[in-house]
């Protein structure tokens, strides 16, 4: 008898067992057990910026309060051990029992139940940017503790909750001669982990931004002492208020710089028969990083959204207008990206029932916004620009010039590596990698040939390149903009690179991903390293913002006695040496590397080049200092060598003599 060698139906179940799943392994999470077993869903994650967030969603609910009209004062204050409070003078939590869940206060519910709050209906918030109805119990499930204090009608209430649940009842604190809510909370460590905490640099800037976008109110900030750097960029306690709003906001941010037009095109406009409302700012600045920062409802929105396709709508159409009624016939070139290639600009809306992208709402995707915006401000910038038309003439031609940049960059072909060295007439110079693609390569920027020469017999040719420096560069930062762009040496070095510098700079278009400054670990090689550094702080700042720049550290000395051997970075590091390894050795012989010229290939691939035995740094620079950054470089590597004087006799007496 023949067997039945088909196969067997894999989709028929009907005899399958049904084992491990039955109606007992179907969870149903309650109250606001969901919001810890999924904090990502609610606030994106559990890292730093998911902390921040619950920031956000306090101050944003005292921000609606004064939109609406009902406050004019805002305090945030972070303790210490990440405990923060935010108070506002508003009209306060309603505390009386809520219709649906007659045992429990209004108060209660708002803390402890999703999807509970003010701001659907539109009858309490005319605008808001807490819709959700999720912020305030988000926050408390995610805190190990929070207690929130309310005085409204001059009689004050306080409750306290622990992660997420109440505990206790509603507390009657009697009369008071005050209102508002007051929130304060402390992130659960459960939840966050005990290496994620509240930066005080990241809360002041957000105050601050808030300040910005509503001049009708006034925020306190204050913080611990401890959490902030003493004279550093961050106030442990400051008054915010910003009459002139954003355009205010935006003459921080350019202060000092070069722009296109003499003066910023800014407005705003209220909100009338329901609408919403705009203000915007906006100045074209070559010389700084091209942003838009925009904002619904005082909440930002970083991934920007429909309001921001309307402004630029609205300012490439002004513009091409007033192009053609010039009768320049390279309007018709002029696109968004160019009207936008140095823009510095800030946008505020303000709309009822706005539509987010995600709770955490980084982008806007309500198409009335982007209606609103490009009407408002197309017909301010049709105005501004007959009214001020030798400022349009010089933002026409502005975007001209960027239009043909960029169609000359698009039709030029990519560049491949052997093109690029040709191009350099640096055969015996520039020593590239075999690797095309830019991920996984690096570049050594090594002072002379001597350490060139060394570094090439080092390096791994697939993926390290070479490009070795004649004596010390052009100190960018004195030197005038015709004597920048006629030096070789750095043009060379901008060529290898092949990202461009300044307005022009682009990430997409570098040949590799780490640029590795490697110069003698003595006095002339510190000095090299200052003067590159310089350059790319001024010319690419970007470069170093995307964590492309590192130093390498090559050692100092050589330390051996009998079969051991180690090198040591600097003095320090020999004596560390000398009382470790070294320990009770006689006659440690020692031997000072003069450059990396006189290393031997292999120490040198083995202590500086080669992954995993090497050591870099990477230079990055603290969003909360770029100030001090500026001023620093300034005062050094500026044009004005009185201040270089100035700096050596006030650290004159940190310096000492060392055997060289």
């Amino acid at each position: 008898m023949a067997k039945n060698t088909e196969p067997p139906d894999l989709f028929d179940t009907s005899s399958a067992p049904s084992k491990g799943y039955t109606a007992k392994d179907i969870e149903v999470l309650e109250g606001l057990e969901p919001v810890r077993r999924r904090p990502g869903m609610y606030v994106g994650g559990t890292d730093e910026n998911a902390l921040h967030h619950l920031a956000a969603e306090i101050l944003d609910n005292a921000m609606d309060e004064a939109v609406a009209g009902h406050a004019n004062r805002i305090e945030i204050e972070l303790l210490e051990h990440d405990v923060l409070t935010v108070r506002d003078n508003g009209r306060g939590i309603p505390v009386d029992a809520h219709p649906k869940f007659k045992t429990k206060s209004a108060l209660e519910v708002i803390m402890t139940t999703l999807h509970a709050g003010g701001k659907f209906g539109g009858k309490v918030y005319d605008t808001s940017g807490g819709l959700h109805g999720v912020g305030a119990s988000v926050v408390n499930a995610l805190s190990e503790w929070m207690e929130v204090d309310v005085a409204r009608d001059r009689h004050a209430h306080k409750m306290r909750f622990e992660r997420g649940k109440a505990v206790g009842k509603l507390k009657d604190l009697g009369t008071v001669n005050r209102r508002g809510t007051i929130v304060t909370f402390k992130p659960d460590i459960q939840i966050f982990g005990k290496d994620v905490h509240f930066s005080a640099a990241r809360l002041y800037r957000m105050a601050r931004s808030k300040a910005y976008l509503f001049r009708g109110v006034e925020i306190r900030w204050k913080c611990d002492p401890s959490l902030v750097k003493p004279g550093g960029a961050t106030p442990p306690e400051e008054t915010l208020k910003f009459p002139g709003g954003l355009l205010d906001f935006l003459s921080s941010e350019i202060e000092g710089k070069e722009t296109v037009t003499s003066r910023a095109f800014s407005g705003r406009t209220e909100n009338r028969d329901g609408k919403g409302a705009v203000e915007w700012a906006v100045a074209w600045a070559p010389e700084v990083e091209p942003f838009l920062h925009s904002y619904c409802n005082t909440i930002p929105t970083p991934q920007g959204g429909t309001h921001e396709q309307g402004l630029r709508n609205a300012l490439t159409r002004a513009l091409r207008d007033h192009g053609e009624r010039a009768n320049n016939k390279k309007t018709v070139l002029v696109q968004p990206d160019d009207i936008m290639a140095a823009a510095c600009a800030v946008l505020s809306v303000f709309i009822r029932e706005p539509e987010f992208q995600g709770q955490t709402k980084e982008k806007l995707s309500t198409s009335d916004a982007q209606r609103l915006v490009e009407n408002v401000v197309r017909d301010h910038f049709d105005h501004w620009l007959a009214e001020n038309p030798q400022e349009a003439d010089k933002l026409l031609a502005f975007a001209i010039d960027q239009a043909e940049d960029r169609l000359k960059r698009k039709q030029e072909k990519e560049v491949s590596r052997k093109a690029a060295t040709r191009k350099l007439r640096l055969p015996g110079k520039l020593s590239d990698c075999s690797r095309d693609a830019a991920a996984g390569t690096e570049i050594f920027l090594v002072e002379g040939d001597s350490a060139g020469g060394s570094a090439k017999q080092a390096r791994d040719r697939e993926t390290q390149a070479i490009l070795p420096l004649r004596g010390k560069i052009l100190n960018v930062a004195s030197a005038s903009a015709g004597k920048l762009e006629q030096n070789q040496e750095l043009a060379n070095l901008v060529q290898a690179l092949g990202c461009g510098t300044g307005a022009r700079f682009r990430d997409q278009d570098l040949r590799y991903e780490r640029i590795i400054i490697m110069t003698d670990a003595d006095v002339d090689g510190a000095h090299i390293a200052s003067l590159l550094l310089t350059f790319f702080y001024r010319e690419m700042p970007r470069l170093i913002a995307h964590g492309h720049l590192f130093l390498a550290m090559p050692p100092l000395y050589r330390l051996s006695h009998g079969s051991k051997s180690e090198y040591a970075r600097d003095d320090a590091h020999r004596e560390q040496l000398l009382k470790t390894t070294f320990k009770g050795a006689s006659k440690v012989e020692t031997s000072r590397f003069k450059g990396l010229g006189e290393m031997m290939p292999a120490q040198l691939k083995e202590t500086t080049m080669k992954p995993g035995s090497r050591s870099l740094i990477r230079v990055d620079i603290a969003e909360d200092e770029s100030k001090e950054t500026e001023s620093l470089v300034e005062r050094l590597m500026g044009k004005k060598p009185e201040l270089r004087f100035q700096f050596i006799q006030e650290n004159a007496r940190f310096a000492k003599e060392v055997d060289v």
